[in-house]
């Protein structure tokens, strides 16, 4: 029974533990998606995101995603510090991250921009084995419990240094990436004869405008937009693609629906469609909120959905506007 715990809980650590977290509100708080939005308002800027998932279960999950940026005029860069915090209420998960990110921005004509940039991290991820009882630790008539000796017991916690690279071509209204995670592929094995990887993480996500209001004629056309919005990752032997719309109006309020599905069908009772997200986003002065809901369709672990909520603060609201043609599409 001892050994089959183990084994349980070193596959979920390597699985379901092994895959990064996606954010609902990735196009309302883009940074969680490509680290070359840092420094993209060409002022400074910081938020928070937080997400609670599964919350009618034992296996309430919550993920914390915390960013700060600069623009630097004279070296034409960005630099930021993000933060990652995730844990599992049941088994006393616990994973943090933090990362240093330097963003370059190359003008390519009149309204485009290449925005190439560099992640480099330290991370650590634990477990709360100090919870678990093992057989050797029990002894009839006492009421204390040795310690265990088994050879087969986990290390509390991984540290590990992890390395990424994003990249960012936009103008003032449209934008297209590319994010590569883990690229070093760290390893998060809780023994020391085992080494385990993290895979290599790809995305490639894009918002395009669609000017199908341009040539309208009202009032409320001309105060509304409408962006594309698609969005597809692959990690070792999973990948998601997300796509939908989001309407924008007069940059102040926004709405927006995407549907999640697997490309490539991993499970033979995988759904056409995993999940529905909903998101809303209110720009006032120099702050932006944002929430979001994604239901999932799936059978398994559809314990209450996924909860979110963001908010961003703008240092420079002034400078941006001035120099909007030169910086990205964010709400």
């Amino acid at each position: 029974m001892k050994r089959f715990i183990i084994i349980i809980i070193f596959y979920f650590s390597t699985e379901s533990k092994g895959q990064d977290i996606l954010f609902s509100q990735s196009f309302l708080v883009p940074e969680t998606i490509n680290s070359s939005f840092t420094g993209s308002t060409r002022g400074t800027k910081a938020g928070l995101i937080s997400r609670t998932q599964w919350r009618s279960s034992s296996l309430k999950v919550s993920s914390n995603f915390a960013f700060a940026d600069r623009w630097f005029e004279g070296i034409e860069s960005g630099i930021g510090i993000s933060v990652l915090n995730q844990n599992e209420s049941s088994s006393g998960y616990s994973f943090n991250q933090i990362n240093l990110i330097y963003a370059k921005a190359f003008e390519l004509g009149d309204s485009w921009f290449f925005r190439p940039s560099i992640t480099a991290g330290v991370g650590n991820k634990s477990y709360g084995f100090q919870n678990l009882l093992f057989e050797d630790q029990i002894t009839l008539g006492n009421s204390f419990f040795n310690p265990t000796i088994d050879p087969t017991i986990l290390n509390s916690q991984r540290i590990f240094i992890d390395i990424g690279s994003s990249f960012l071509i936009n103008n003032s209204d449209s934008w297209i990436g590319i994010t590569f995670r883990h690229l070093n592929k760290p390893n998060i094995s809780l023994t020391e004869t085992v080494n385990t990887p993290i895979d290599i993480y790809f995305s490639m996500h894009a918002k395009y405008y669609l000017p199908i209001l341009y040539n309208i004629e009202t009032w409320l056309a001309k105060k509304s937009k409408i962006y594309l919005l698609a969005n597809y990752l692959k990690q070792g032997p999973y990948d998601r693609l997300d796509g939908g719309l989001q309407y924008v109006y007069d940059d102040r309020i926004s709405l927006g629906l995407t549907a999640s599905k697997n490309v490539e069908k991993n499970t033979f009772n995988s759904n056409y469609i995993n999940s529905f997200n909903i998101f809303t986003g209110i720009h006032w002065k120099n702050y932006r909120f944002g929430y979001s809901y994604e239901y999932n369709t799936s059978q398994l672990m559809n314990f209450g959905g996924s909860h979110e909520f963001s908010i961003s603060y703008d240092f420079n609201i002034n400078q941006r506007e001035l120099d909007r043609y030169k910086c990205v599409a964010f709400f």
